[in-house]
């Protein structure tokens, strides 16, 4: 176990290495620098003259290379120092720590409800399969999964913002919290959760769409082999069959899912949070790279490749728990 670990720690060093700099590079490539964007939206009339621009490139660091550059970011953050925001003027990690609240308000709680609604969809279509049912099941997730996000987004704003305002149906549009009379924690939480209703429904559906077809798939796969026609044959009844001995055996991808899924709790939705304006880490994601805030585009960088590589290392450790012939020697 412990070689185990150490090779892969290894591995996972290296290729931090690599995406880090592969995304520093790029980043710094894109045109334009965090000092003319910030200049673009300043009065035109205020000019910067070249001696200042200089002196403004030498602090912030962008007189060097890339490649240099690169390499006194890594020195920092091997300090356990992300650097500090240039547009925002606040340290990464003080950006990243306001924004994972609100990013895990909405993941987890899509993420719960996806598989709390897709295992019961899956076994279900699993045990109606062919029948009318699991066929009209079937094709409401495929036209689902189809449907785009912010098109659904947007038909959500319009039902529930649009044509049902005024009544106790309409929910907020925008934001996380709106203005409260009532400052109690009870209120507080009320309205964060009324605001994190279409948000957490349009990370849901695709997701359920997606997640119950492949629970369907793998089920259907497994239902065909010779242990599962041998407990019918015994006399197990079908639900039996199906849980204790059909969907134990199912287990392996599931994990491979749910490992995958750990970079997406705080990776957020870009689209999602900037249609909504939830102010989450696909929202700051995407506002530092409209504004090269390179700093904070490679601490989010860092956080969701570290996230990603846990999160398989989580699978293959989980697959010794669900499956007792996988050993990670």
């Amino acid at each position: 176990m412990l070689n185990y670990m150490l090779r892969r720690l290894a591995i996972g060093l290296l290729t931090l290495l690599i995406i880090t700099g592969v995304i520093y590079g790029l980043a710094r490539s894109m045109p334009g620098t965090p000092l003319t964007v910030a200049l673009g939206e300043t009065d035109p009339s205020r000019k910067l003259n070249p001696a200042d621009l200089e002196r403004m490139k030498m602090a912030y660091g962008l007189d060097k290379p890339w490649y240099e550059a690169y390499f006194l970011w890594l020195g920092n953050v091997a300090q356990g120092d992300l650097g500090r925001s240039i547009s925002r003027k606040q340290p990464v990690t003080t950006l990243i720590g306001e924004r994972i609240g609100p990013t895990l308000a909405l993941s987890a709680t899509a993420l719960l409800l996806t598989w709390a609604l897709a295992v019961p969809l899956g076994l279900y279509a699993s045990a109606r399969s062919g029948m009318p049912d699991e066929r009209a099941t079937s094709f409401l997730l495929y036209v689902l999964y189809s449907f785009p996000t912010f098109v659904a987004a947007l038909f959500l704003q319009i039902i529930f913002a649009v044509w049902l305002r005024g009544t106790p149906w309409e929910l907020p549009l925008f934001g996380m919290t709106g203005d409260l009379v009532d400052p109690s924690w009870a209120a507080r939480l009320a309205d964060v959760a009324r605001h994190a209703i279409l948000p957490v429904l349009c990370q849901t559906y695709v997701s359920l769409a997606w997640y119950s077809r492949f629970i369907h798939s793998t089920m259907e796969e497994v239902v065909r082999q010779d242990y599962i026609r041998t407990a019918r044959a015994k006399g197990a009844g079908p639900w039996r069959v199906l849980f204790h001995h059909a969907f134990r055996n199912t287990l392996i991808p599931l994990v491979t899912l749910l490992g995958l899924s750990l970079p997406s709790l705080l990776g957020g939705s870009v689209i999602i949070e900037q249609i909504f304006t939830w102010p989450g880490m696909g929202r700051l994601f995407f506002e530092s790279i409209r504004e090269r805030d390179y700093p904070t585009i490679m601490g989010l960088t860092l956080l969701f490749s570290v996230l990603t590589l846990a999160g398989q290392l989580l699978a293959d450790l989980l697959y010794c728990v669900v499956d007792p012939r996988v050993s990670v020697e």
